[in-house]
């Protein structure tokens, strides 16, 4: 626990080290007076439709949750979810790769009265859910607009089209295992045999166990998904609003320097590459890589004297606020009513059921 609390702070902390160094290197490049010039031109409105936009994707990031909820524990209160997912986005902004927004979700779910098992499979199914809107949505930018940007910034669409590559391996190695769970082991047992012969395994026996075990769960719980198909069309168009949403925020940006060159599909195309390559950089929130990613490609957007303060608040927007705000909602712990033995005594009958159900196959 010590551990995760000293990242946590050290992920904090770069994060703040972030900040402080774009709003310095501002300071230094720009001058002090040309700052406040640019900020007095800057158009209010369009950093209002920002911050809607914004409350528009965390909504529609709770409303996705609590979809899933109800269908799994066939309860669920929205303000729960949304709390829920703004821990999500808190985590998610304090560690690389996102990798702790989803623990911690797991954590507040079981004591919010939801059983272990529940939330595991409540995450899982937003989150391929997530993954493969995701990956369509980048297909469909890549498609049309592959060839303008790859003459914009060339380098960095390879860049893009790896972060695409990796958010495809992921959600097709996860469906394949959902679909046909003995050749994905067979694949994967005999690349930890092969870690094991190099020493990169150790007990690789018992590691088998642990995988074994999770892809029988993790095929148990894609049973749901494929038998929903209303709540996967629902949560499917929802996500596409939502993607739309974040990506639009780079647009509000984008306008309130009064600029108009570029038409809200440029935008939102050129921000989807971005977010690929942020897909693969371990830094908390892609930090460095986010803010130089942004201004390479976005860098013919804006006026030279702009862009770097059009960085500065896209980040707030994009990553400070929800760290903000994530906070806010870790802090706020609303009345629970659902004793902890209750939620004990349903988690074990939901693995007495699971186990009564591996035993009939």
């Amino acid at each position: 626990m010590k551990t995760k609390i000293n990242k946590n702070i050290i992920n904090f902390s770069l994060t703040i080290i972030i900040f402080i160094a774009l709003f310095s290197y501002m300071i230094i490049v720009d001058g002090w007076a040309n700052i406040v010039i640019i900020v007095k031109q800057i158009e209010p409105i369009w950093f209002t439709v920002a911050a809607f936009l914004l409350l528009t994707y965390w909504i529609l990031e709770a409303v996705i949750l609590n979809i899933v909820t109800k269908k799994v524990c066939k309860k669920g209160k929205f303000i729960n979810s949304l709390r829920i997912s703004m821990i999500g986005q808190l985590f998610n902004n304090l560690t690389p790769f996102s990798s702790g927004g989803q623990p911690m979700q797991a954590v507040a779910m079981v004591k919010s009265g939801i059983s272990i098992t529940s939330s595991a499979t409540i995450l899982l199914i937003k989150f391929i859910i997530y993954q493969t809107i995701l990956v369509l949505y980048t297909s469909f930018i890549i498609i049309f607009k592959y060839a303008y940007f790859k003459e914009l910034v060339s380098g960095f669409i390879t860049l893009s089209i790896v972060g695409f590559v990796i958010n495809l391996v992921v959600i097709t190695s996860l469906i394949m295992v959902g679909i046909n769970k003995e050749f994905i082991y067979g694949i994967l047992k005999t690349i930890y045999k092969y870690l094991d012969k190099i020493g990169f395994i150790k007990n690789v026996d018992k590691e088998l166990e642990k995988l074994r075990q999770n892809m029988d769960l993790f095929h148990q719980e894609f049973k749901i998904i494929r038998k929903e198909k209303i709540m996967i069309i629902k949560t499917s168009v929802l996500t596409i609003l939502q993607l739309t949403a974040f990506s639009s925020i780079t647009y509000a940006v984008y306008r309130a320097f009064g600029e108009t060159k570029y038409n809200i599909i440029d935008v939102i195309s050129a921000q989807t590459f971005l977010m690929m390559i942020m897909a693969f950089i371990p830094t908390p929130g892609a930090g460095g890589a986010a803010e130089g990613g942004f201004y390479v490609i976005f860098k013919t957007f804006f006026a030279q004297n702009e862009i770097k303060m059009a960085i500065l608040f896209w980040r707030i927007y994009t990553f400070y606020l929800p760290i903000l705000v994530g906070v806010i909602f870790l802090i706020f712990k609303p009345k629970n009513k659902v004793e902890v033995i209750e939620v004990l005594k349903e988690q074990a009958e939901e693995i007495i059921e699971m186990q009564k159900k591996n035993c009939e196959n």
